[in-house]
């Protein structure tokens, strides 16, 4: 035992020495030859990349290095060079991503013996790499099992990779592809708006039944034109084909004027099961926008076939208008698997207690209570107590947090993100961490937090089930800055904290695609804003990930949201989404805090501001030591006012 404890001692020793130096200085020469070396395999310069390579044998991002050599002449490569490769990594996030690769070059080849049996290795889900392994089944002759699963696959929402293009090509070739099977790829793509995919499988149709091309122009991006000259008959299917795509178009630019071309323009000319495919997609765009109709059209779209996301959004529209008997019918037409989802576990039980039955919505609440979430924290109001931190955390030993630190796969992570390869470290983190134990879990989360790698600490904290640690779950660096900065702008702490907390999980360096900055991911016009606004002398764009001036810029804009909006979800979806939006987003009658939540139109958004609201329950435990329910501060949302302009006062 003394002896693992010495062992336990001397690497955490090595850990904290190493957190140290990281902090101390400029790149290594490895680190420069490491980045010059990624920067080399971005650029496809082979040649520079084979003079750097010696230079870094031995690095523990060696199976990294490797695996961008290979991947310059992949194609060209032999099965003994790649295989010596996976012998040596193939149990790494590399080795991982090279298979990937490498599947994709043998189905090229059509080797599909190796494909095979370098698919059964593969772990991930690759829609490529789905398609290759159906391409496969047909080589094998078993096209009737093959026929089965590329239906599915074909009716993907989006443009072809490669491998599922080939796949549509032998299915066109043998007779697979009906006419009205390509119709209603084109159908999922319309609706997904992705025009030119659709355009693409349009080519999978005999000449003489595609449509006019200049037609399907106008149905794309003059939907309404083209409805208003239509012929007065539509029995050439093209025609009416291209009608469908019109309105389905329509729909999503202008719902009400969609309603009208049904009912005037299309309702004499299509036939009843086209009309209540258009009415379910006039109705789910609808409830999208808030519509006071959505119900309605739903009503209309008869027993048309409507996907969970259709019938998500009827069962938002009912919440918006306290219709709980359209909630529960909503949910009971869900999938099996949506019907498990929180959200609708939590909503179904409030419909049967609204309605009196009591007992089932018990049975309901129960089914997600005690989860550490938004939902779970909601269920367990309704069944009469208020969540609280668990009285007994399980706290890593030394030696587990060390034999985390030891782990491969953790240090090429910790490396890769210290180099400032973020994107791959966190990839080569979720993959080390598939199937770890809570045990494991935590103290890989304990490793991050000590090398100040918020992000990854509470990733891992995150995931345990049964063994919990609120404290590497929620952390609170940084504390003195943002306990100051609440009392100056008179903010909720725990709230504040449980806005950073989603925004940046308290990496100070992050940034957005979009350009957001910093712990508060402050938007470069809305910094200048609120620098001028609070009155922050000598500010400058470059110091916009200081912490404190993120947080002073960050912490001023909330406030100023909250008193702009006067609600703390308002003033959430607003930092998120923009004032306009929140105060749109509103309804003519005052809504419950968390059905205004449930019908944000944005899926970020609404995931959002439900993170935040249940982030702040768990900090008020943490550093305010004290239990707020979440029905309370979610509150109540006052109703739009009649002519009040909904634009954005603040960027």
């Amino acid at each position: 035992m003394r002896l693992r404890n010495l062992r336990a001692a001397f690497a955490a020793a090595l850990l904290a020495a190493a957190t140290l130096a990281r902090a101390a200085g400029a790149p290594s020469g490895a680190d420069e030859a490491l980045l010059a070396a990624f920067d080399a395999y971005r650029a496809g310069d082979a040649i520079k990349f084979s003079k750097l390579a010696p230079r870094l044998q031995g690095h523990v991002l060696e199976p990294w290095v490797e695996y961008w050599r290979l991947s310059f002449g992949l194609e060209d490569a032999t099965p003994e060079e790649v295989a010596a490769y996976f012998s040596k990594y193939g149990s790494t996030y590399a080795g991982e991503r090279l298979r990937a690769d490498w599947l994709k070059v043998l189905a090229k080849r059509g080797d599909w013996p190796r494909f095979d049996a370098e698919a059964q290795l593969f772990s991930r889900d690759d829609l490529e790499i789905r398609c290759d392994r159906v391409r496969s089944r047909v080589a094998r002759g078993e096209e009737e099992a093959a026929a089965k699963e590329a239906r599915a696959l074909w009716l993907e929402p989006r443009e072809f990779p490669e491998g599922c293009a080939r796949l549509a090509d032998a299915l066109a070739a043998r007779g697979v592809l009906s006419v009205t099977d390509v119709w209603q790829r084109v159908r999922v793509l319309f609706e997904n708006g992705a025009i030119t995919a659709a355009k693409s499988a349009l080519a999978y149709l005999p000449k003489s039944e595609g449509p006019d091309e200049r037609w399907l122009a106008d149905a794309a991006r003059s939907p309404k034109r083209l409805l208003d000259r239509l012929p007065k008959t539509l029995e050439h299917r093209p025609a009416r084909e291209v009608a469908v795509l019109a309105a389905v178009r329509l729909a999503k630019a202008d719902v009400d004027a969609a309603a009208a071309e049904l009912e005037r323009t299309l309702e004499p000319r299509l036939p009843e099961r086209e009309l209540r495919y258009l009415w379910s997609r006039v109705a789910y765009e609808a409830a999208r926008q808030h519509h006071p109709q959505a119900l309605k059209w739903y009503a209309r779209a008869g027993d048309s076939r409507l996907d969970d996301e259709q019938l998500a959004w009827k069962a938002r529209a009912a919440l918006r208008q306290g219709s709980w008997q359209a909630v529960r019918d909503a949910v009971d037409r869900m999938s099996a698997q949506a019907r498990e989802d929180p959200a609708w576990t939590y909503w179904y039980g409030r419909a049967l207690a609204a309605q009196g039955e009591e007992t089932g919505a018990r049975a309901y609440y129960l089914r997600i209570a005690g989860q550490p979430d938004f939902y779970g924290l909601l269920a367990n109001e309704e069944l009469g107590y208020v969540a609280t931190l668990p009285e007994a955390a399980y706290v890593p030993s030394d030696e587990d947090v060390a034999a985390a630190a030891g782990e491969p796969g953790i240090r090429r992570a910790l490396e890769l993100i210290r180099l400032g390869l973020r994107s791959e470290g966190v990839r080569e983190w979720l993959f080390t961490l598939r199937g770890w134990s809570d045990a494991r879990l935590l103290a890989a989360s304990e490793v991050a937090r000590r090398e100040q790698i918020y992000d990854r600490a509470i990733q891992a904290a995150d995931r345990t089930e049964r063994l919990h640690n609120f404290a590497l779950r929620y952390p609170v660096p940084y504390e003195e800055v943002f306990r100051s900065y609440a009392r100056t702008y008179q903010l909720d702490e725990a709230w504040l904290l449980g806005l950073v907390r989603q925004e940046s999980r308290f990496i100070a360096e992050a940034r957005s695609g979009a350009g957001a900055a910093g712990l508060m991911q402050i938007m470069p016009r809305t910094a200048k804003y609120v620098a001028r606004k609070i009155g922050l002398r000598n500010y400058e764009p470059r110091r916009v990930t200081d912490v404190q001036t993120n947080v002073t810029l960050g912490s001023g804009y909330l406030k100023l949201v909250l008193d702009q909006l006067g609600h703390p979800v308002l003033a959430s979806a607003a930092y998120n989404a923009g004032p306009g939006r929140a105060r749109k987003w509103r309804a003519p009658q005052p809504l419950e805090g968390a059905i205004y939540a449930e019908t944000i139109p944005f899926t970020e958004t609404r995931d959002y501001v439900k993170k935040v609201m249940a982030n702040s329950v768990f900090y008020a435990a943490i550093v305010q030591k004290r239990v707020t329910p979440i029905k309370e501060r979610l509150g109540i949302v006052p109703p739009r006012v009649a002519g009040e302009p909904v634009g954005d006062e603040l960027p």
